[in-house]
C-alpha cells in the first residue's frame, strides 16, 4: 500500500474508483448524463492535469485525491475500501504538503460530510460558505481544516 502521484497507467482504475464512489455518494442527484460528462472530464483534465495523488493497494489504484493548491478538489475511494483509512491517508498527505486545507462537499452527500467532519473540517459562518452547484442545482458547502501547529 502506498500513495504516489498519478501516472497515465492509473486512468482505468481511477475512473472505476471515481464512478463507484460518485454513484455511492451522489447517485441520488447526479443524472446519468452528468456522470458521463464528468467521467470524460476526469479522464481528460482532472486526473492528468491537476495535482492527483493515488492510493495503490495490491498494484491497483483504490482511491485518489485531486488537489488544487490547498483545496481538496476531489477525494474518491472505491466503496469496497471504505473504512480502511485510505481516504484519511490521502488527506493526511494533503495536510502534510499544505497545512490548512479547504474542500467543497455537496450538502446532500452524507458519506463525504461524515468523513470530513470526522477528520476535523468545519464550516465557517459568512457568505460564500454555501452555494448552489449550477449543473445539479444542489448546495455545496465549503469546509475548512486548520492544521495543528
Amino acid at each position: 500500500m502506498s500513495i504516489r502521484r498519478y501516472q497515465p497507467g492509473d486512468e482505468e482504475d481511477c475512473l472505476s474508483v471515481w464512478e463507484n464512489s460518485t454513484r455511492l455518494a451522489h447517485g441520488a442527484f447526479f443524472s446519468e448524463e452528468f456522470i458521463a460528462k464528468e467521467r470524460i472530464n476526469h479522464a481528460t483534465f482532472y486526473l492528468p492535469k491537476l495535482d492527483t495523488w493515488v492510493y495503490v493497494d495490491d498494484g491497483h489504484a483504490v482511491g485518489f485525491m485531486v488537489l488544487i493548491g490547498n483545496e481538496v478538489g476531489g477525494l474518491f475511494v472505491h466503496g469496497s475500501h471504505h473504512g480502511k483509512g485510505y481516504g484519511r491517508a490521502l488527506v493526511d498527505k494533503a495536510r502534510d504538503m499544505h497545512g490548512n486545507l479547504e474542500v467543497e462537499v455537496f450538502e446532500n452527500n452524507p458519506i463525504g460530510r461524515r468523513f470530513y467532519d470526522r477528520y476535523g473540517f468545519v464550516s465557517r459562518d459568512g457568505p460564500g460558505n454555501v452555494h448552489r452547484h449550477e449543473e445539479t442545482r444542489e448546495n455545496l458547502l465549503r469546509l475548512y481544516y486548520t492544521a495543528p501547529k
